[in-house]
């Protein structure tokens, strides 16, 4: 797609990414409510919440353990979601068989499910194709990649949408892809909108 363009190489420096999309057992621990469309299963992921309020999660729960969690970067998301270093050069998270690795609009059900029920990536982490898209900090730009910075690349400085990475249990297999870009509102909420955390090392 255009706004998947230029194919560039960035540097990014040493940073942890969740293994599992946060679910909704952990939202609920945090901010005693759940939010979620599809309840029934505590270990499904956490959706319909919006950009604004992963950040009042986020801050609560770094409150709770003082840790410095963060919603990981666009380049981020990407390099893990293409299996880092280990990477095979897949279409989707850790295969080309998109039913292998992830929950999407011909297997789903019409539903979420549970983080992790699906294979892993090269780097061991579920669930970065499908089931729920995730929130990544970045404002979004379609022409980003064509003046984005080599080395840890932020975002742009200011914008109206925040980026969203990684197709739903509702996409089709063209938006599970690694390299799909997407973008709402940050105040938007929706039943495909979840997230997963990132911290520095």
């Amino acid at each position: 797609e255009s706004n998947e363009q230029p194919v560039h190489s960035v540097t990014l420096s040493s940073f942890k990414i969740a293994k599992y999309e946060v679910t909704q057992k952990l939202w609920v621990a945090v901010m005693s409510t759940n939010p979620s469309y599809f309840t029934g299963d505590e270990h499904r992921p956490i959706e319909n919440v919006s950009w604004n309020d992963v950040q009042q999660f986020i801050t609560k729960l770094n409150q709770l353990t003082g840790r410095n969690y963060r919603l990981p970067t666009e380049a981020e998301w990407e390099y893990a979601a293409r299996g880092g270093n280990l990477s095979q050069g897949y279409t989707y998270a850790g295969s080309n068989d998109l039913n292998t690795v992830a929950w999407y609009d011909l297997n789903s059900g019409g539903t979420t499910h549970p983080a992790g029920t699906k294979a892993p990536n090269e780097l061991g982490i579920y669930d970065m194709s499908g089931n729920v898209l995730e929130w990544c900090n970045d404002w979004y730009s379609d022409t980003y990649y064509s003046v984005s910075p080599s080395t840890n690349p932020a975002g742009p400085s200011s914008g109206t949408y925040r980026v969203l990475r990684g197709g739903s249990w509702i996409s089709f297999s063209v938006y599970c892809r690694s390299a799909c870009r997407n973008n709402s509102s940050p105040g938007s909420n929706y039943y495909l909108f979840g997230f997963r955390l990132a911290e520095d090392l």
